[in-house]
């Protein structure tokens, strides 16, 4: 075990646990990968890079429970420097450019970058891609791409943005971070059927023996993720062709609001009357484990660009459920024809897409509009998608094989146990393009980021002067009949902002230094002398001092 195979895990919330913040494919995504890595990941101990330490509980909770002994260690965000001797930062998102420029004060060289890709359809990421080919990012930081679809998407995004630099900004593009593909994991274990829950889904259903069920567990939007009109269509001319057999399908997930709930639900009573239909509770464990142990079919038909790479068939997968999926982004790397059938897509030429840009872009349409208006020109080959319903339907032998195979697949390539290891080579493989290429790294004047100046760098010409302490002479000024600092600092209430400029107790340090010093005053060594407090802090509080009266220049 060696820190340049370990990654310090840069933690918010936000990213990891979907039970807190809230269902999307992102956090999901996060909790799994982090449940992963406590489980697998070859390392002395684990890092969490977070604003305070409190922020990681909920993981050193989790770690002891997964991994019983293994060290968690908290390295503040304000000192990033503190993940050492771990010397990469695994972001959750592609989007690390605030934490590249954090670095830069450091040096580029200082430490590896590596992001992830999940939805990469919103202008945030868009711009951030952008974002990230101006910032201080280095040939030895990543961007993990989870699917060879995504890799073509962001390549393509950044092969724009590296011609527009050639041709306005009359620049050389700096080199690319790594792009490698990984895969997004799952712990396979945790998918296990459970007969009685499946035996009782199905009495629910009334589903008998020869009857199939194609479930599907997904966030329930047609805009943004699939429209199931098309799936009713299909299913409905299927059932047509099946008699004494009943289909069924069931919907694993939550809505938004009820206009999406009205497109599936009255959706599907108008155009498959006499398919069996069922909701479960996206946001229940026991309702997802009773769809994956009562369907004989997994089904993920995904006509929407929101979708980047597609975790729910391996869980299916992982149930030894077959699949129906379609042949979209991450699931023509993950659905193998043994495992199951991708139904054919198909989309206009680009072109013919430009006004769904432009108007997101300019924000005309909104995130859902766009994904709305890309989704409704998007295909899914309706006779190839019947014929598949009424081949898996038809053909219990090969629901089986196909299970069977799929359940193999998915613990051989996708189980976190086969994942995480790839992620702890990437890292080792970025330290030592590091550093072989340390000559090549930058460093950047803390109070001079081309996007964070120093506020007083940046409105220097705001104030009559900048003044500095070095041969000032301080004097307690008269406090007859004035507030005590303690009264001040209450009376201003910073902490009511939960941000004070230095702790009290300095101030009050500082202000007894001068106070000691008697009508002769003191200077800057002389304060930071009997202060014990060093550096610009010193001066920070001086001023501040200045500010409310309690010393005056002598």
């Amino acid at each position: 075990m060696s820190a340049e195979r370990n990654a310090a895990i840069w933690y918010a919330q936000d990213g990891f646990d979907p039970k807190a913040k809230g269902i999307n494919g992102r956090r999901v995504a996060g909790e799994s990968f982090l449940k992963g890595f406590l489980r697998h990941a070859d390392v002395e101990e684990f890092v969490l890079l977070a604003h305070g330490a409190a922020q990681i509980e909920p993981v050193k909770a989790l770690a002891a429970e997964l991994r019983p002994g293994k060290a968690v260690r908290h390295a503040p965000l304000l000192r990033p420097g503190s993940i050492t001797p771990v010397q990469t930062v695994f972001f959750p998102s592609p989007n690390y450019v605030q934490e590249s420029w954090r670095r830069a004060a450091y040096g580029t060289g200082a430490w590896s970058m590596c992001g992830i890709t999940h939805t990469t359809s919103t202008d945030a990421v868009m711009q951030g891609f952008f974002d990230l080919r101006m910032a201080p990012v280095a040939e030895w930081d990543a961007v993990i791409c989870t699917s060879q679809s995504v890799l073509s998407s962001v390549s393509y995004q950044i092969d724009l943005i590296d011609d527009h630099m050639r041709s306005h900004l009359r620049a050389m593009p700096p080199p690319r971070p790594m792009l490698p593909v990984i895969p997004l994991g799952v712990h396979c274990a945790d998918f296990e059927p459970d007969a009685a829950a499946g035996a009782a889904l199905r009495a629910k259903l009334g589903a008998g023996p020869n009857d199939v069920v194609f479930a599907t567990i997904a966030r329930l939007t047609p805009h943004e993720k699939f429209d199931p009109l098309p799936i009713y269509l299909a299913m409905a001319s299927a059932q047509r062709q099946l008699p004494g057999q009943k289909l069924f399908v069931v919907f694993c997930g939550q809505f938004r609001e009820d206009y999406s709930r009205k497109v599936f639900t009255e959706g599907a009573a108008k155009l498959m009357p006499d398919v069996g239909f069922a909701l479960l509770d996206g946001a229940s464990a026991d309702d997802r484990k009773a769809a994956l142990s009562g369907a004989d079919v997994f089904m993920f038909l995904i006509d929407n660009i929101q979708e980047t790479f597609g975790l729910a068939p391996l869980e299916g997968m992982a149930a030894g459920l077959p699949l129906l999926v379609s042949d979209w982004d991450g699931m023509k790397d993950t659905v193998s024809d043994d495992v199951g059938f991708r139904i054919t897509s198909r989309t206009l030429p680009g072109q013919y897409y430009a006004q769904e840009a432009l108007r997101y872009q300019g924000g005309t349409d909104n995130y859902v509009q766009y994904c709305a208006s890309s989704s409704a020109l998007t295909e899914l080959d309706m006779p190839e998608l019947t014929a598949r319903i009424l081949q898996l339907a038809r053909q219990p032998d090969l629901r089986r094989k196909m299970g069977a195979a799929g359940k193999a697949r998915v613990r051989n390539l996708y189980d976190w146990a086969q994942v995480v290891p790839q992620m702890q080579a990437l890292w080792a493989e970025q330290d030592a393009r590091r550093m072989a290429s340390a000559a090549q790294s930058l460093r950047y004047r803390a109070d001079a980021l081309p996007i964070a100046p120093s506020p007083m760098h940046l409105f220097g010409s705001y104030p009559t002067e900048q003044v500095s302490f070095g041969k000032t002479r301080l004097v307690l000024a008269d406090q007859t009949g004035r507030p005590s600092l303690a009264e001040v600092l209450v009376a201003r209430n910073y902490q009511g902002l939960k941000r004070i400029f230095a702790a009290p107790e300095h101030i009050s340090r500082v202000l007894q230094t001068v106070t000691a010093a008697g009508s002769k005053g003191c200077d800057l060594a002389q304060l930071e002398a009997g202060s014990a407090i060093k550096g610009a802090l010193v001066e920070r509080i001086v001023i501040w001092l200045l500010k409310y009266g309690f010393v005056r220049r002598g």
